[in-house]
């Protein structure tokens, strides 16, 4: 069974020598084992925009991409701002976050305030998870529609000159220690209030000042962060540290179960994937999909995921070129000619005669549901069909895995059936090498 290997770290104001010994302590006690560790500093971090990839959703806006590569609903700008969204673009009046600090001349948390006062006066508009606009003002430097303002103040703790993360790389077996315990009792939740004493954060909650915290830790301010799947371990270990999937354990697992360097890469970006019933697939972050699984359950999900393809639009074709000997995975719109007529030795099987504006074409049925359908002048859909010969001539199988369904007439592309031409009616000799 593959081992789980999560990536750890302790955010910058949580970095103390009595923090990093209560890691050690907690990690030891619940058996486990930490495989690497060490201190990634500020400017690293700012250089190589670390922070911004690890929280992409929301810095793709605030710091990675310009306005102009946003998608941005104009129905819901204008509705927000009374203006079209390509005016604003065109006259260079909409910002991302960090373009907005140098145009306003403000620092982070200069605009962060002006941002929460833009809330508070209802001038911000939210497109969707983690990506809000919000129009801000300053005196002298104009009128400006910014993105994800808030973020810079998030960032700015991690950038901060002299300020560093301090990580952990650790593996657990997933028979001693589930990843949703992992998380829930050795980590705590989000905040600090609701964790185990013995978690992470609710030891830095219940000892902080013992630890030489800055302050008592919250929501914002939890102390920690731990990976939410293996996957997301993954691209935390690529983001941070620079590995490549396939030089890393779990990352070369996904490649030999068939998931592509593509596919990897662009699933580090926790984008929307599609899976499941082929009638009724589910639609969802693919980073939400696999939050708390075990490594092997998320590799086979993740495989699962990476193979799945959604049905296909089946095309149609017309009798006189498409039915022919031998031919399988037949789709055609006919109109039905007269009714079922039992086959003479064999009551189970029941022949219709259909066509289009190209030919007839005998049907052989077995299942009364098809049965019921074929009424002299119905439009039929015929999908996944086959043609068996038998004694010669042409037939069109439907058995259980074909469909024959009543159609609307709509569905048809013709006005009359050519009768002249009998597909069924033409006796193929069998010849024999």
């Amino acid at each position: 069974m593959a081992k789980n290997t999560a990536f750890v770290f302790l955010k910058p104001s949580a970095v103390t020598d009595k923090m990093k010994e209560m890691v050690k302590e907690t990690f030891e006690k619940k058996g486990i084992k930490i495989v690497k560790e060490g201190a990634i500093e500020a400017e690293t971090i700012d250089k190589k925009q670390l922070i911004d990839k690890h929280y992409y959703a929301i810095a793709s806006k605030a710091t990675l991409l310009t306005p102009d590569k946003l998608s941005i609903p104009a129905d819901k700008f204008k509705e927000q701002f009374g203006l079209e969204w390509d005016d604003v673009l065109k006259d260079g009046k909409a910002l991302n976050a960090k373009d907005a600090c140098e145009k306003l001349e403000v620092d982070a948390d200069e605009l962060n305030t002006m941002w929460a006062e833009a809330k508070k006066a209802k001038n911000l508009v939210k497109f969707g998870g983690g990506f809000y606009c919000a129009k801000l003002e300053k005196e002298g430097k104009g009128t400006y529609y910014v993105f994800n303002g808030f973020f810079m103040t998030m960032r700015a703790g991690f950038v901060k000159p002299g300020v560093s993360i301090y990580y952990y790389v650790v593996e657990f077996d997933p028979k001693e220690l589930c990843w949703a315990d992992f998380r829930g009792k050795v980590l705590g939740p989000t905040d600090p209030a609701d964790a185990p004493k013995d978690s992470l954060r609710g030891g830095a909650l219940a000892s902080w000042k013992d630890l030489e915290l800055p302050a008592e830790p919250n929501v914002g301010e939890n102390c920690v962060h731990a990976s939410a799947s293996p996957f997301e371990a993954l691209a935390e270990r690529m983001n941070w540290l620079g590995n490549k999937a396939d030089k890393d354990a779990w990352g070369k697992a996904l490649l030999d179960a068939g998931v592509k360097m593509k596919t990897i890469k662009e699933w580090c970006l926790d984008p929307q994937v599609t899976y499941g019933e082929k009638l009724a697939p589910t639609t969802k972050s693919i980073w939400d999909t696999l939050e708390d699984m075990d490594a092997q359950e998320c590799l086979d999900k993740c495989a699962d995921i990476a193979a799945w393809r959604p049905l296909r639009k089946p095309k149609f074709g017309k009798v006189k070129k498409g039915v022919q000997p031998d031919a399988k995975g037949l789709n055609l719109y006919v109109k039905c000619m007269k009714a079922p007529e039992a086959v003479e030795g064999s009551p189970e099987v029941k022949e219709v005669l259909v066509g289009d504006d190209t030919g007839l074409v005998m049907l052989s049925i077995r299942s009364d549901t098809h049965a019921d359908v074929c009424k002299a002048g119905a439009a039929l859909r015929v999908q996944n069909a086959h043609v068996k010969m038998i004694k010669g001539y042409i037939r069109v199988v439907l058995d259980k895995w074909a469909v024959l369904k009543e159609a609307d007439a709509s569905a048809l592309d013709f006005e009359a059936v050519d009768e002249t031409a009998n597909v069924s009616a033409v006796e193929y000799e069998r010849t024999s090498n």
